[in-house]
Protein backbone atom coordinates (compact mmCIF):
# COMPACT_ATOMS: atom_id res chain seq x y z
CA UNK A 1 0.00 0.00 0.00
CA UNK A 2 1.12 3.44 -0.87
CA UNK A 3 2.30 5.79 1.90
CA UNK A 4 0.04 8.25 0.47
CA UNK A 5 -2.85 6.24 1.08
CA UNK A 6 -1.93 5.25 4.48
CA UNK A 7 -1.21 9.22 5.06
CA UNK A 8 -4.84 9.58 3.88
CA UNK A 9 -6.32 6.49 6.65
CA UNK A 10 -4.53 8.20 9.33
CA UNK A 11 -6.39 11.48 8.78
CA UNK A 12 -9.49 10.70 8.08
CA UNK A 13 -9.43 8.32 11.34
CA UNK A 14 -8.57 11.45 13.15
CA UNK A 15 -11.24 13.96 11.48
CA UNK A 16 -13.77 10.72 12.71
CA UNK A 17 -12.55 11.14 15.97
CA UNK A 18 -12.56 14.20 16.47
CA UNK A 19 -16.05 14.39 15.44
CA UNK A 20 -17.68 11.55 17.34
CA UNK A 21 -19.82 14.33 19.79
CA UNK A 22 -20.68 16.10 16.56
CA UNK A 23 -21.88 12.73 15.11
CA UNK A 24 -23.98 12.09 18.35
CA UNK A 25 -25.68 15.41 18.08
CA UNK A 26 -26.37 14.49 14.34
CA UNK A 27 -27.91 11.41 14.70
CA UNK A 28 -30.58 12.55 16.98
CA UNK A 29 -33.66 13.25 15.56
CA UNK A 30 -34.15 17.12 14.95
CA UNK A 31 -35.93 20.22 13.09
CA UNK A 32 -33.89 20.47 9.82
CA UNK A 33 -32.52 18.24 6.93
CA UNK A 34 -30.93 16.34 9.27
CA UNK A 35 -33.93 14.91 10.05
CA UNK A 36 -35.34 13.74 7.01
CA UNK A 37 -31.61 13.08 4.99
CA UNK A 38 -31.02 10.16 3.08
CA UNK A 39 -28.79 7.43 3.44
CA UNK A 40 -25.20 7.66 1.68
CA UNK A 41 -24.15 5.15 -0.29
CA UNK A 42 -21.02 4.32 -1.68
CA UNK A 43 -19.48 1.99 -3.85
CA UNK A 44 -16.47 1.12 -5.86
CA UNK A 45 -17.61 -0.19 -8.79
CA UNK A 46 -20.70 0.82 -11.72
CA UNK A 47 -22.60 -2.26 -10.96
CA UNK A 48 -22.32 -2.07 -7.47
CA UNK A 49 -23.52 1.46 -8.31
CA UNK A 50 -26.21 0.05 -10.45
CA UNK A 51 -27.91 -2.25 -7.68
CA UNK A 52 -28.00 0.55 -5.08
CA UNK A 53 -29.78 2.91 -7.35
CA UNK A 54 -32.43 0.36 -8.48
CA UNK A 55 -32.97 -1.21 -5.13
CA UNK A 56 -32.47 2.49 -2.91
CA UNK A 57 -34.57 4.50 -5.43
CA UNK A 58 -35.17 7.90 -4.23
CA UNK A 59 -34.59 6.94 -0.89
CA UNK A 60 -30.64 7.28 -0.96
CA UNK A 61 -27.60 9.37 -2.57
CA UNK A 62 -25.61 6.66 -4.70
CA UNK A 63 -21.83 7.99 -5.30
CA UNK A 64 -19.32 5.82 -7.44
CA UNK A 65 -15.94 6.40 -6.35
CA UNK A 66 -14.40 5.24 -9.66
CA UNK A 67 -14.95 8.28 -11.95
CA UNK A 68 -16.65 7.11 -15.51
CA UNK A 69 -13.83 6.55 -18.38
CA UNK A 70 -11.62 5.13 -15.33
CA UNK A 71 -9.92 1.45 -15.23
CA UNK A 72 -10.90 0.08 -11.56
CA UNK A 73 -8.05 -2.51 -11.74
CA UNK A 74 -5.68 0.23 -11.27
CA UNK A 75 -7.70 3.27 -9.11
CA UNK A 76 -6.65 4.11 -6.14
CA UNK A 77 -8.82 6.83 -4.28
CA UNK A 78 -7.48 10.16 -3.44
CA UNK A 79 -7.61 12.17 0.28
CA UNK A 80 -11.03 14.20 -0.97
CA UNK A 81 -12.25 10.34 -1.79
CA UNK A 82 -11.35 8.96 1.70
CA UNK A 83 -12.86 11.92 3.60
CA UNK A 84 -16.43 11.78 1.45
CA UNK A 85 -16.00 7.82 2.58
CA UNK A 86 -16.07 8.46 6.02
CA UNK A 87 -19.49 9.92 6.12
CA UNK A 88 -21.46 7.08 4.28
CA UNK A 89 -24.45 4.94 6.20
CA UNK A 90 -23.61 2.31 3.65
CA UNK A 91 -20.32 1.51 2.02
CA UNK A 92 -20.66 -1.72 -0.62
CA UNK A 93 -17.11 -2.61 -2.29
CA UNK A 94 -16.89 -6.00 -4.43
CA UNK A 95 -13.29 -7.41 -3.11
CA UNK A 96 -12.06 -10.60 -4.31
CA UNK A 97 -9.01 -8.82 -5.10
CA UNK A 98 -10.61 -6.26 -7.55
CA UNK A 99 -9.91 -3.06 -5.21
CA UNK A 100 -5.66 -3.61 -4.36
CA UNK A 101 -6.55 -0.43 -2.13
CA UNK A 102 -9.41 -1.71 0.16
CA UNK A 103 -8.22 -3.64 3.03
CA UNK A 104 -6.43 -0.30 4.48
CA UNK A 105 -9.50 2.05 3.61
CA UNK A 106 -12.02 -0.29 5.33
CA UNK A 107 -9.80 0.02 8.09
CA UNK A 108 -10.42 3.46 8.53
CA UNK A 109 -14.33 3.19 8.46
CA UNK A 110 -16.14 3.99 11.63
CA UNK A 111 -18.11 0.40 11.17
CA UNK A 112 -21.07 2.29 14.47
CA UNK A 113 -22.24 4.63 11.51
CA UNK A 114 -21.26 2.93 8.21
CA UNK A 115 -22.60 0.00 6.90
CA UNK A 116 -19.42 -1.98 5.28
CA UNK A 117 -21.00 -4.92 2.27
CA UNK A 118 -18.16 -7.05 0.76
CA UNK A 119 -20.24 -7.65 -1.84
CA UNK A 120 -18.34 -11.00 -3.12
CA UNK A 121 -18.38 -12.63 0.65
CA UNK A 122 -19.40 -16.01 0.92
CA UNK A 123 -19.92 -16.64 -2.77
CA UNK A 124 -18.24 -19.52 -4.89
CA UNK A 125 -15.59 -17.99 -6.97
CA UNK A 126 -13.81 -19.50 -10.05
CA UNK A 127 -9.90 -18.94 -9.93
CA UNK A 128 -8.31 -16.01 -11.44
CA UNK A 129 -6.57 -18.75 -14.19
CA UNK A 130 -9.21 -20.03 -16.47
CA UNK A 131 -9.79 -24.25 -16.20
CA UNK A 132 -10.32 -24.20 -19.84
CA UNK A 133 -7.58 -24.97 -22.44
CA UNK A 134 -6.07 -22.24 -23.76
CA UNK A 135 -4.12 -20.94 -27.01
CA UNK A 136 -0.89 -20.07 -24.44
CA UNK A 137 0.59 -19.96 -21.06
CA UNK A 138 1.24 -16.41 -20.13
CA UNK A 139 5.23 -16.13 -19.73
CA UNK A 140 4.47 -13.51 -17.21
CA UNK A 141 2.05 -15.49 -15.49
CA UNK A 142 5.12 -17.35 -12.79
CA UNK A 143 5.89 -13.49 -12.19
CA UNK A 144 5.43 -11.14 -9.66
CA UNK A 145 3.42 -8.28 -10.49
CA UNK A 146 3.00 -5.30 -9.17
CA UNK A 147 -1.20 -5.23 -9.99
CA UNK A 148 -1.88 -8.68 -7.67
CA UNK A 149 -5.42 -9.23 -7.86
CA UNK A 150 -5.09 -12.63 -5.86
CA UNK A 151 -6.14 -16.40 -6.52
CA UNK A 152 -9.99 -15.35 -7.57
CA UNK A 153 -11.58 -14.13 -10.40
CA UNK A 154 -13.78 -10.61 -9.55
CA UNK A 155 -15.81 -10.18 -12.05
CA UNK A 156 -18.44 -11.82 -10.79
CA UNK A 157 -21.41 -9.41 -12.17
CA UNK A 158 -20.94 -11.06 -15.55
CA UNK A 159 -22.98 -13.67 -14.27
CA UNK A 160 -26.84 -11.64 -13.89
CA UNK A 161 -27.29 -14.58 -11.17
CA UNK A 162 -24.15 -13.99 -9.13
CA UNK A 163 -24.87 -10.10 -9.74
CA UNK A 164 -28.31 -10.96 -7.63
CA UNK A 165 -26.48 -12.32 -5.35
CA UNK A 166 -24.52 -8.63 -4.26
CA UNK A 167 -27.77 -6.58 -4.86
CA UNK A 168 -29.41 -8.93 -1.77
CA UNK A 169 -26.18 -7.89 0.15
CA UNK A 170 -27.32 -4.11 -0.81
CA UNK A 171 -30.61 -4.44 0.10
CA UNK A 172 -29.75 -6.17 3.46
CA UNK A 173 -27.81 -3.22 4.28
CA UNK A 174 -30.28 -0.86 3.29
CA UNK A 175 -33.14 -2.36 5.26
CA UNK A 176 -31.45 -2.67 8.37
CA UNK A 177 -29.82 1.02 7.79
CA UNK A 178 -32.78 2.64 6.86
CA UNK A 179 -36.01 0.74 8.37
CA UNK A 180 -38.62 3.25 7.43
CA UNK A 181 -38.00 2.42 3.67
CA UNK A 182 -38.06 -0.96 4.06
CA UNK A 183 -40.69 -1.72 2.42
CA UNK A 184 -39.69 -0.22 -0.55
CA UNK A 185 -36.20 -1.55 -0.75
CA UNK A 186 -37.71 -5.11 -0.73
CA UNK A 187 -39.99 -4.01 -3.55
CA UNK A 188 -37.00 -2.63 -5.94
CA UNK A 189 -34.81 -5.64 -5.33
CA UNK A 190 -37.52 -8.19 -6.35
CA UNK A 191 -38.02 -5.97 -9.57
CA UNK A 192 -34.02 -5.73 -9.68
CA UNK A 193 -34.39 -9.57 -10.04
CA UNK A 194 -37.18 -10.40 -12.21
CA UNK A 195 -34.95 -7.78 -14.80
CA UNK A 196 -31.92 -10.56 -13.99
CA UNK A 197 -33.57 -13.13 -14.23
CA UNK A 198 -34.69 -12.03 -17.37
CA UNK A 199 -31.30 -11.36 -18.83
CA UNK A 200 -29.64 -14.77 -17.79
CA UNK A 201 -33.06 -16.47 -20.18
CA UNK A 202 -31.60 -14.30 -22.95
CA UNK A 203 -28.06 -15.29 -22.93
CA UNK A 204 -29.22 -18.71 -22.42
CA UNK A 205 -31.33 -18.46 -25.62
CA UNK A 206 -28.64 -16.82 -27.68
CA UNK A 207 -26.03 -19.35 -26.78
CA UNK A 208 -28.84 -22.23 -27.52
CA UNK A 209 -28.81 -21.02 -30.90
CA UNK A 210 -24.93 -20.00 -31.17
CA UNK A 211 -23.00 -23.02 -33.28
CA UNK A 212 -19.75 -22.08 -30.91
CA UNK A 213 -18.41 -22.15 -27.72
CA UNK A 214 -15.41 -20.23 -27.76
CA UNK A 215 -14.40 -16.63 -27.75
CA UNK A 216 -11.43 -14.57 -27.92
CA UNK A 217 -11.27 -11.44 -25.30
CA UNK A 218 -8.74 -8.82 -24.57
CA UNK A 219 -8.71 -9.53 -20.55
CA UNK A 220 -9.71 -12.90 -18.38
CA UNK A 221 -12.87 -11.15 -17.12
CA UNK A 222 -15.70 -13.71 -18.69
CA UNK A 223 -14.80 -16.64 -16.61
CA UNK A 224 -17.76 -16.24 -14.91
CA UNK A 225 -19.99 -15.34 -18.15
CA UNK A 226 -18.40 -18.44 -19.72
CA UNK A 227 -18.90 -20.62 -16.94
CA UNK A 228 -23.16 -19.52 -16.57
CA UNK A 229 -23.32 -20.04 -20.05
CA UNK A 230 -21.04 -23.31 -20.92
CA UNK A 231 -18.78 -21.03 -23.30
CA UNK A 232 -15.29 -20.83 -23.26
CA UNK A 233 -13.24 -17.69 -23.13
CA UNK A 234 -9.80 -17.75 -24.91
CA UNK A 235 -8.15 -14.03 -23.11
CA UNK A 236 -5.06 -12.23 -24.66
CA UNK A 237 -4.10 -11.03 -21.05
CA UNK A 238 -4.98 -12.02 -17.64
CA UNK A 239 -7.65 -10.75 -15.38
CA UNK A 240 -5.19 -7.40 -15.39
CA UNK A 241 -5.94 -6.13 -18.68
CA UNK A 242 -2.64 -4.12 -17.90
CA UNK A 243 -1.10 -7.08 -19.01
CA UNK A 244 0.12 -7.58 -22.78
CA UNK A 245 1.19 -10.80 -24.24
CA UNK A 246 4.80 -11.69 -25.62
CA UNK A 247 5.56 -11.51 -28.98
CA UNK A 248 5.45 -15.63 -28.97
CA UNK A 249 2.28 -16.08 -26.93
CA UNK A 250 0.86 -13.01 -29.80
CA UNK A 251 1.69 -15.34 -32.62
CA UNK A 252 0.44 -18.69 -30.83
CA UNK A 253 -3.10 -16.59 -30.24
CA UNK A 254 -3.07 -15.41 -33.74
CA UNK A 255 -2.73 -19.46 -35.08
CA UNK A 256 -4.89 -20.43 -32.42
CA UNK A 257 -7.19 -17.59 -33.68
CA UNK A 258 -6.98 -19.60 -37.10
CA UNK A 259 -6.85 -22.86 -36.14
CA UNK A 260 -10.36 -22.71 -33.97
CA UNK A 261 -12.13 -20.79 -36.91
CA UNK A 262 -12.25 -17.63 -34.49
CA UNK A 263 -14.55 -15.37 -36.50
CA UNK A 264 -13.88 -12.30 -34.05
CA UNK A 265 -11.59 -10.52 -31.53
CA UNK A 266 -13.53 -8.91 -28.55
CA UNK A 267 -12.02 -5.62 -26.83
CA UNK A 268 -13.54 -3.82 -24.24
CA UNK A 269 -14.67 -0.32 -23.39
CA UNK A 270 -12.18 1.20 -20.65
CA UNK A 271 -8.66 -0.54 -22.40
CA UNK A 272 -6.66 0.04 -25.24
CA UNK A 273 -7.86 -2.14 -27.77
CA UNK A 274 -4.53 -2.15 -29.96
CA UNK A 275 -3.02 -5.87 -29.02
CA UNK A 276 -6.69 -7.37 -30.00
CA UNK A 277 -6.29 -5.62 -33.34
CA UNK A 278 -3.20 -6.60 -34.01
CA UNK A 279 -4.32 -10.20 -33.47
CA UNK A 280 -7.40 -9.73 -35.80
CA UNK A 281 -5.10 -8.32 -38.45
CA UNK A 282 -2.62 -11.44 -38.63
CA UNK A 283 -5.55 -13.79 -38.17
CA UNK A 284 -7.92 -11.77 -41.11
CA UNK A 285 -10.53 -11.30 -38.60
CA UNK A 286 -13.15 -8.86 -37.26
CA UNK A 287 -12.92 -6.80 -33.89
CA UNK A 288 -16.04 -5.91 -31.95
CA UNK A 289 -16.70 -4.58 -28.24
CA UNK A 290 -17.35 -7.07 -25.58
CA UNK A 291 -18.31 -4.61 -21.89
CA UNK A 292 -16.59 -6.36 -19.00
CA UNK A 293 -18.97 -3.39 -17.42
CA UNK A 294 -16.33 -2.49 -14.99
CA UNK A 295 -17.08 0.96 -15.52
CA UNK A 296 -19.16 3.17 -17.43
CA UNK A 297 -17.41 5.63 -19.93
CA UNK A 298 -18.67 9.40 -20.72
CA UNK A 299 -20.37 8.38 -23.90
CA UNK A 300 -22.20 5.58 -22.07
CA UNK A 301 -23.87 7.93 -19.20
CA UNK A 302 -24.53 10.79 -22.09
CA UNK A 303 -26.62 8.07 -23.70
CA UNK A 304 -28.24 6.65 -20.35
CA UNK A 305 -27.02 3.31 -21.18
CA UNK A 306 -26.95 1.05 -18.10
CA UNK A 307 -26.25 -2.22 -16.92
CA UNK A 308 -29.17 -4.18 -18.96
CA UNK A 309 -28.34 -2.57 -22.03
CA UNK A 310 -24.82 -2.92 -22.38
CA UNK A 311 -25.15 -6.66 -21.24
CA UNK A 312 -28.31 -7.07 -24.19
CA UNK A 313 -25.54 -5.31 -26.40
CA UNK A 314 -22.99 -8.28 -25.02
CA UNK A 315 -25.75 -10.53 -26.21
CA UNK A 316 -25.63 -9.50 -29.60
CA UNK A 317 -22.21 -9.56 -29.75
CA UNK A 318 -21.40 -12.96 -28.49
CA UNK A 319 -24.42 -13.84 -31.18
CA UNK A 320 -21.94 -12.73 -33.85
CA UNK A 321 -18.96 -13.86 -32.49
CA UNK A 322 -20.47 -17.31 -32.14
CA UNK A 323 -21.57 -18.13 -35.15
Amino acid sequence: MKKSLLAVISIVTALGLAGCGAKETASTPASGDNATAKPKVYTTIYPLEYVAKRIGGEHVEVTNLVPAGVEPHDFEPTAKDMVALSGADVFAYNGSGLELWIDKAVEGIDKNKTSVVNATEGMDLLHAAPEEEHAHESEAATEEHDHDHGENDPHVWLDPAKLKEQAAKVKDALVKKDQAHAADYEKNFQQLSGDLDQLDKEFKEMVAGSSKKEFMVAHSAFSYLAHRYGLEQVAISGVNPSDEPSPSELKKLVEHVKEHQISYVLFETLVSPKVAEVIAKEAGVQTATLNPLEGLTEDDVKAGRDYLSIMRDNIATLRAALK
